[in-house]
């Protein structure tokens, strides 16, 4: 089958990096708060909440602790914040890391496209990772997050101007670990996949851009 995707987008959490979800049922479990708590949370309200609000760089750390909290307790429950930020801070995975840097070595054109708290570090194995991208997109440093449309024609255009020509949502893969983050992206007629299994999404990925993307890195 030929490819119908000749550039990639991709998330991090969860994607790139191993998801936060397994930390925050850990620390529920520890705290003796219901399970999937921090994920309602992150649910009710996703535009106007304390997490879409520190994703957009609306809220410092500081009043993002605040917030998610008073968001908890007016959910019948005490929480620390601070280990929940603690959570995200997910390992890089190697066969994802792979995968990137054989897409880069056929000359597909890569975006990062991340919903985060801060501006990533250009420094060590993450720092290494982000160069392999043509274009880097962060919702701290934009000011719109994922869900929103605006994020995704953000990515597209500084993939275009990047490579030197257009790439259009429909030349594009998109992975992400979220329902949410998939929908706009589909609507947009971008190819998505749902990263659950790491080699299950590698797989229809490849067959998406017609790489060969198992193994080790080349």
């Amino acid at each position: 089958m030929s490819p119908v995707a000749s550039a990639v987008v991709l998330d991090l959490g969860g994607v790139l990096t191993e998801s936060p979800m397994p930390a925050f049922t850990a620390y529920e479990a520890e705290a003796g708060l219901p399970d999937g708590l921090i994920r309602r949370l992150n649910s009710t309200d996703p535009d106007r909440n304390a997490w879409a609000r520190y994703e957009r760089n609306e809220l410092d750390a500081a009043g993002f602790v605040d917030a998610f909290e008073a968001e908890a307790l007016a959910a019948g429950h005490r929480l620390d914040a601070r280990r929940v930020l603690a959570a995200l801070a997910g390992e890089l995975r190697p066969a994802m890391v792979a995968a990137v840097q054989r897409l880069r070595a056929a000359g597909v054109p890569l975006a990062l496209l991340s919903n985060n708290v801060a501006p990533m570090e250009r420094t060590g194995r993450l720092g290494d990772l982000l160069g392999l991208f043509d274009a880097v997109v962060e919702s701290s440093l934009e000011g719109v997050r994922k869900p929103e449309p605006e994020i995704y024609r953000r990515a597209l255009t500084r993939l275009s101007d990047a490579v030197g020509r257009p790439v259009a949502a429909v030349d594009c893969a998109y992975l992400d670990d979220l329902g949410i983050n998939l929908k706009p992206a589909r609507a947009m007629g971008m190819h998505t996949i749902k990263v659950v299994d790491p080699a299950a999404a590698l797989a229809d990925l490849s067959e998406l851009v017609g790489v060969p993307l198992g193994g080790a890195a080349p």
